[in-house]
Order: structure tokens, then C-alpha cells, then sequence
């Protein structure tokens, strides 16, 4: 498959980079510093952009199958860069005439089905408390998505670590069987098994150890 990835310099798009060439697809990795990706493979392809570039993300996904997007928030925060990132990821989809999306969010972005504890309501506390702009600008992103009509995946992770891609993780909701942390590999794993599986299309499940 051909797989376009943004985000791909961070922890969690690194991975996915890296792991979807293993698996033999060709990636396209969407970059603002392609010196950052210490990756060589034939498979891979490196567009140097910006994803609140509406013209460069448009032009990247030429020739592509499929969309993931690993972007998180910049530091220092850029106001709205998670909304305008979608919104010119939904456009360049719909211009090549493409479907499939997967993504990622934070675990902070809650959901109907989920059953917080105390210690969720004091983490969601502590981040609109210290992150305010940055919860509002996940969450106008996922209502993007939302509102695209695409084929799309959102995939909440709790605190992300450098860990073992162990392929052994719970997806569902936040409750008593969700974790508070993941490592970015098994991030990526479950990225790239959604993309063609498609076991929660237009749902936000919550990934977790």
C-alpha cells in the first residue's frame, strides 16, 4: 500500500514509518525537517512541508492510498495547528480522491462510551488547567474528522513512552480495563493493523497498556 504520514518525525510517526517499511509498503514521509528522519530505505519517499501548508499537504498526496497522521502539538503551541492540519489533510484527501484515514489524539478527548475514575477527571483537569488551547485544538481537529465523511479511525493514547513494540495492547474505552500509558511502537502497531483491518472505522477507541 502506498501510505502518506504526517507527523512523520515525531515519536509515534517514526515508528509508523519505520514499521509500515518493514511491513513492505511504500511510505511518503511528510516533514518540515527531512534531516530529522534518519530512515534510508527504496520504499521511502521524504515531502518536506508544513501541514498548515494547504498547497504542499494538497501536493503530497498525489499517488497516494491511504492517509496516517501522527501529528501532535508543537512547542511552543501554534494556535490551531491541530484544526487547520485537518482541515487541509480532509481537502487533499478529497481532491485525489481518497478515503482512508487514521489518526491519533489524546486520551483527553473523551467519549460517550467511556466510564472515567477519579484519576482520569484529575488528569482532564490538569490539562485544561495547564494546556487549555492545546485540549480546545485536539478537540476542533477531531470534530474535523468527524464532520470529513471519510473513512476515518482516531486513536485516543493515554501518556506515550519509549518502549518495546510488544503488538500487546488494549483498545476499547476509558474504564476499568483502559491503562494510563502506551509505548509510541505499540502506538504505531495498532496504526498501521486499523489501517487495513478497519475494526473501528468512524470511532475514537482508546489505546492503552
Amino acid at each position: 500500500m502506498k501510505i502518506i504520514v504526517f507527523g512523520a518525525s515525531g515519536g509515534v510517526g517514526y515508528q509508523v514509518v519505520k514499521q509500515a517499511l518493514e511491513a513492505g509498503h511504500s511510505v511518503t514521509a511528510f516533514v518540515r525537517s527531512p534531516e530529522k528522519l534518519n530512515l534510508k530505505n527504496p520504499k521511502l519517499a521524504l515531502f518536506k512541508g508544513d501541514s498548515m501548508d494547504a498547497a504542499a499537504v494538497e501536493s503530497a498526496m498525489a499517488g497516494q492510498e491511504a492517509v496516517i497522521s501522527a501529528l501532535g502539538p508543537s512547542r511552543p503551541p501554534v494556535a490551531h495547528m491541530m484544526e487547520v492540519s485537518a482541515q487541509n489533510i480532509v481537502a487533499g484527501m478529497k481532491k485525489h480522491g481518497l478515503r482512508r484515514l487514521v489518526l491519533t489524539t489524546g486520551a483527553g478527548v473523551r467519549q460517550p462510551e467511556d466510564q472515567p475514575n477519579f484519576a482520569d477527571h484529575l488528569i482532564s483537569f490538569l490539562l485544561n488547567l495547564l494546556a487549555k488551547e492545546v485540549v480546545l485544538d485536539s478537540a476542533e481537529n477531531v470534530k474535523v474528522i468527524q464532520a470529513s465523511g471519510l473513512d476515518w479511525t482516531i486513536a485516543r493514547y493515554p501518556r506515550l513512552v519509549d518502549g518495546e513494540h510488544t503488538r500487546k495492547y488494549r483498545v476499547g474505552y476509558m474504564g476499568k480495563d483502559s491503562g494510563t500509558q502506551l509505548s509510541r511502537a505499540d502506538g504505531a502497531d495498532f496504526l498501521l493493523k486499523e489501517l487495513t483491518e478497519n475494526q473501528w472505522l468512524q470511532k475514537l477507541p482508546l489505546v492503552s497498556y
